[in-house]
């Protein structure tokens, strides 16, 4: 059975892999046996990622990108280019910040959706050629547990973590039975990124005490995840989002944002 989590000699791309997410996620496919071409905007981030991958006797090709303005293909390029082949796709780029609804613009909006969507898009349109070529393509999108659920200040993130999500459903459809589409949405996970929550107890155990099981998610928590995704041992699955969460449901971070009033 532990066979099926193997992933000998398959090549990932993982965008937003130099810290947090991403960088678990890769270190967890090169772990599983896989070669990765990981991305982000910090080189120096992608060099201790890099490190960590070739000490489990791993090859890893970093190339410094900013997603939201750079060409995506050249990351399926040089995992053409240094390993011959293509079989997993990690879209980890994305994010918004909270904001009260009157202070949300269009333009912020849109530009989130891009970000979020568009950007993954890009990817997969310069990646499918190359995916139809293996024999088990797979397909990850990451996506968010605001993706389904509701609360205050999450307009933005919501709306397109939420799209995202069916982004991935509709894409399982266009791209059966050859290539997999799968998201994972996680909830509160202990990366940088909640850092200052982390090291609160005022902010951190309330969000603890509202979480299900009981305590904040951990990057090896979503890693666990992409790799059974991108494995044999998820070859019967696709057009599914599975949420690593602690059993959300409901927001376990209210943001204090107060009711609307008429001036």
């Amino acid at each position: 059975m532990t066979e099926l989590f193997r992933l000998d000699d398959r090549v990932a791309i993982v965008t937003g892999a130099g810290r947090g997410l991403g960088a678990a996620i890769a270190q967890g496919l090169a772990e599983a046996g896989a070669d990765v071409v990981i991305s982000a905007r910090t080189a120096e981030d992608l060099e201790t990622v890099r490190a960590a991958v070739e000490a489990v006797g791993r090859r890893a090709v970093a190339v410094p990108l900013n997603l939201a303005t750079d060409d995506p293909g050249q990351l399926v390029e040089a995992a053409i280019t240094e390993f011959g082949r293509l079989d997993i796709v990690v879209n980890n780029v994305g994010g918004a910040m909270p904001k009260p609804f009157l202070n949300t613009s269009v333009r912020e909006l849109i530009g989130s959706f891009s970000f979020n969507v568009g950007t993954a898009h890009g990817l997969l349109l310069a990646a499918v050629p190359h995916l139809l070529r293996s024999d088990s393509a797979s397909i990850i999108n990451i996506t968010s547990s605001i993706g389904r659920l509701a609360d205050r200040g999450y307009l933005t993130y919501g709306t397109v973590k939420a799209a995202l999500t069916h982004y991935t459903e509709l894409a399982a459809q266009d791209l059966s039975p050859r290539i997999r589409v799968n998201g994972i949405a996680p909830g509160a996970i202990a990366t940088s990124a909640l850092e200052i929550v982390a090291a609160n107890d005022d902010l951190r155990v309330p969000i603890e005490a509202a979480t299900p099981l009981r305590r904040l998610g951990r990057p090896e928590d979503i890693a666990a995840a992409a790799v059974y995704l991108a494995s044999p041992a998820a070859a019967y699955v696709t057009g599914t989002i599975v949420d690593v969460d602690g059993g959300l449901a409901a927001p376990n971070f209210r943001l204090p944002i107060p009711d609307l009033t008429q001036e």
